[in-house]
């Protein structure tokens, strides 16, 4: 690939997300389970001698390089261990943008694990989380890397284990701020915090955003209408993507086909759950390989 190294940057689902009340600081205080996907998209990466961190390439669109979160994240790497060595940064995107699958903020995780080994800086998940925090509230969850019950703004992270599963996934297309959802006068801001054991038994946690985006985006109440046919749909994070959860691969690929032939013109895909991050993954294959 003439220099260049391929990695991982996976989706995630949130299987659910309250807001419990506002902090000091004036953001919100959230609960959520993150679950990772063992699918997203790809980032290639190539050290430059030169110091430059540029993109090569297509972003989200309408995403100009400075504001980029891989090249932001590169930068910021960069100027907190002092490297000289710089990056090329391309993406394949796979991910649609402001679904709430948390594509930018897991490429930009993938931006500063991957280079913090390239580079040999060594800083490590717990350094590198509080450098992604800085660029978004979901990056820490990808650069740990594990499926994690969140507070906070989302980056207090308590790895959970969760059972194998599959995901109908959806995307009506609809692309909200998440700035101007939390503005919204009807979004629920004081839900009873939950408790992991609450999570664990079904007790029905739903996604605060859930009832403002369908009361507000016709296409995501139609989504959600089609989805119903198959299964229990839920949104994801502070977008507008949906998922339907499905114990097997069979039972997914059924319910996908169903999709498919009474929606064709919604966008659906599976994806299955991750027990652990395929960036991980990735980075212990590639420490491996500079130990030999």
């Amino acid at each position: 690939m003439n220099g260049w190294s391929e990695w991982p940057a996976p989706a995630k689902l949130n299987l659910f997300l309250h807001i419990t009340g506002r902090r000091p600081d004036g953001y919100h205080a959230l609960q959520s389970v993150f679950r990772l996907l063992d699918w997203g998209d790809s980032v290639r990466l190539r050290l430059r001698e030169d110091g430059q961190i540029r993109r090569i390439g297509p972003s989200a669109p309408g995403v100009p390089e400075a504001d980029d979160l891989m090249v932001r994240a590169g930068k910021i790497l960069q100027a907190t261990t002092n490297t000289r060595v710089g990056a090329d940064i391309a993406v394949e995107k796979r991910i649609p943008s402001g679904g709430g699958f948390g594509g930018g903020s897991s490429d930009a995780a993938t931006v500063l694990v991957a280079l913090d080994q390239l580079w040999g800086t060594s800083l490590g998940p717990d350094r590198l989380a509080d450098i992604g925090l800085g660029l978004g509230a979901d990056v820490p969850v990808f650069v740990h890397g594990d499926n994690a019950w969140a507070e906070g703004v989302g980056e207090i992270l308590t790895p959970i284990a969760l059972p194998p599963a599959w995901y109908l996934l959806a995307d009506p297309g609809v692309h909200v701020p998440t700035a101007a959802l939390f503005q919204t006068p009807e979004l629920t801001r004081d839900s009873p915090p939950a408790t992991m054991h609450d999570f664990v038994s079904g007790a029905g946690l739903g996604n605060a955003f859930e009832p403002v985006l369908r009361h507000r985006e016709p296409a995501v109440e139609a989504a959600f209408a089609v989805l119903a046919q198959v299964g229990t749909p839920r949104l994801t994070g502070t977008g507008s993507g949906c998922f339907v959860e499905f114990a097997d691969r069979g039972s997914a690929e059924a319910a996908l086909l169903r999709v498919h032939s009474g929606a064709p013109h919604l966008r659906a895909w599976l994806a299955e759950g991750a027990s652990v991050s395929p960036l991980r993954t990735a980075l212990d294959r590639q420490g491996r390989r500079q130990e030999a």
